[in-house]
């Protein structure tokens, strides 16, 4: 019979933290509660790994070598949700609360203990997949605007009530912008969760497959209504107007 802190999927956990005392302790906690772990000494490598493996949750301290917290959890926070947990030590206020500002989900100030810990992953994890199950649910209502429909269960598309034909990685694009409509898209994130991490500095890609999709959805392509440029940061999906 499981213990109630062991999870009940093989999540992964990214832990980056330049102490290696601290490293081994969580590594092996963790391993022990049925986690997959992967370590990272310094924030250049907590990106590298971040974007090879896409963990289910990230454990970051704030100050690192080469990059610091506080930049990895910005980065991240460009193309993923992840749940992040930072690890800071007393003195370290300021910075907490600019990750926290910066999207990390929680915070524990060293010490702190593995029991408190473990709790606070199992909470991440939790509000994680209640979060995708909402998204999923969502996914069922589609895109609905006045010329633009998007079925996402089925794959269709119509503007101004006719079908619009696109390839599967059009789609894919036009749905991720749709799901988050409102929200400014850098290029990096649209690259990443689109094409996957190897394609993130591959600008040249997306501003293609943008003017493919405008083409195809815009009354006029050249003064685009529903995929907005934003210069110099990526690309905003205009919401749907409300009823």
């Amino acid at each position: 019979m499981e213990t109630h802190d062991r999870p009940a999927e093989n999540n992964t956990i990214l832990v980056a933290d330049d102490e290696q005392s601290i490293l081994r302790t969580l590594n092996r906690n963790l391993t022990r509660r049925g986690y997959n772990v992967i370590m990272a000494a310094d924030g250049q490598e907590a990106l590298e790994r971040a974007e090879e493996n896409l963990p289910d949750l990230v454990i970051l301290d704030l100050m690192m070598p080469k990059i610091d917290g506080l930049e990895v959890c910005r980065r991240i926070r460009e193309w993923s949700q992840v749940p992040i947990i930072i690890l800071s030590a007393v003195g370290e206020e300021r910075q907490k609360v600019e990750a926290l500002d910066l999207g990390a989900d929680d915070y524990l100030t060293k010490p702190f203990g593995m029991d408190e810990l473990l709790a606070r992953i199992r909470v991440a994890l939790r509000r994680s997949a209640k979060l995708k199950e909402n998204s999923r649910k969502e996914d069922l209502l589609g895109f609905n605007d006045e010329d633009l429909q998007i079925d996402f269960a089925r794959r269709l598309v119509t503007f101004q009530g006719q079908e619009v034909k696109l390839t599967p990685k059009q789609y894919d694009l036009l749905r991720y912008l749709a799901q988050n409509a409102g929200r400014v898209i850098t290029h990096r994130a649209a690259l990443v969760n689109v094409w996957g991490p190897e394609y993130g500095q591959e600008s040249q890609y997306l501003h293609v497959f943008i003017g493919q999709l405008r083409q195809k959805i815009e009354v006029d392509p050249a003064h685009p209504r529903h995929i907005i440029t934003e210069p110099g940061v990526g690309y905003r999906f205009k919401e749907a107007a409300r009823p």
